[in-house]
């Protein structure tokens, strides 16, 4: 596996994200050890809150939610997946699977020994965050999900998703930037879309955000498929406090929260809402979700 690492000098002076690296070795069952990134704000001894990002950001997306949440006592982490931010990133699009990016983050979790865990989980975020939330409970006491889902193959496929993973294959210019920008309702400022470009000084550390598009199992064969409906039914006795938090201008997942709340116990009577905010809805509103998961733990 030939893995870059971004330099540290392309992270220097980015707006509005001042937080100390952290860095911790993790393995798939399948692979070598990656060197891991995560922020960790806040006090040690505070209760966990993790927030999880998805395609094609890095922990930068929750700048604007870590430090209210630092300031109500929690201790914020937020980890860049594996070919994201200022994680390690195999080349090869092959190098990316399902499987081996819940095992990372599995192995981020059981590294640091997190417990009593209140998880923010979004796009891939919820993807890997609920199959391990339903694999090791345990580690977990509430969750909440904005603008996500746990795909199990025995629903439709929206066709913006058909346009977008093929753009993701094919488009000759891939930048995470401008993705960021078109799934906002507010104006993305330049110097923060060139932020969430900083991570990829060539096509060659793309790879990983490429591919987590084709890596979604869209079809019943998908090797993912197992697992994921093991953990679907695994929610579907979850009765620890469930919320979701979407962004309703969103035209793949704005409305995938309603067979979520159908679907999981401790969703019940949660104050669920759908706010003005796109697919990335930490851009849009991150202060706003902040306060509603510091008002939702009191």
């Amino acid at each position: 596996m030939d893995v870059l690492r971004t330099s540290d000098a392309r992270f220097a002076g980015l707006p509005g994200y001042p937080f100390a690296p952290n860095y911790v070795d993790v393995a798939a069952s399948d692979t070598e050890p990656l060197r891991m990134h995560y922020v960790d704000e806040g006090p040690r001894d505070g209760r966990p809150v993790v927030l999880l990002h998805g395609e094609p950001t890095w922990s930068y997306l929750y700048r604007t939610m870590i430090p209210p949440l630092v300031d109500a006592g929690y201790r914020v982490l937020a980890p860049d997946l594996i070919g994201f931010g200022k994680s390690d990133k195999p080349t090869r699009p092959d190098d990316y699977t399902y499987l081996r990016h819940v095992e990372w983050v599995t192995a981020w979790f059981e590294a640091l020994d997190l417990t009593d865990v209140t998880a923010f989980v979004q796009d891939w975020g919820s993807l890997i965050g609920l199959r391990i939330a339903a694999e090791q409970e345990h580690r977990f006491s509430r969750m909440v999900v904005g603008n996500g889902f746990l795909p199990t193959a025995d629903r439709g496929t929206p066709p913006a998703f058909r346009i977008w993973r093929a753009f993701a294959r094919y488009t000759p210019v891939f930048s995470c930037g401008f993705i960021v920008g078109r799934g906002t309702v507010t104006k993305v400022p330049r110097a923060v879309r060139v932020a969430y470009d900083a991570p990829y000084p060539s096509s060659k550390y793309l790879a990983g955000a490429r591919q987590f598009p084709n890596l979604v199992p869209t079809e019943p064969d998908d090797p993912a498929v197992p697992a994921n409906r093991a953990a679907w039914a695994a929610l579907g006795r979850w009765e620890k406090p469930f919320l979701c938090l979407f962004g309703a201008n969103d035209p793949i997942l704005g409305k995938a929260d309603k067979p979520l709340i159908a679907h999981v116990p401790g969703a019940a009577g949660q104050p669920h809402d759908r706010i003005r905010a796109g697919h990335f809805l930490q851009e849009d509103a991150g202060p706003e979700l902040a306060r509603r998961i510091i008002a939702w733990e009191a």
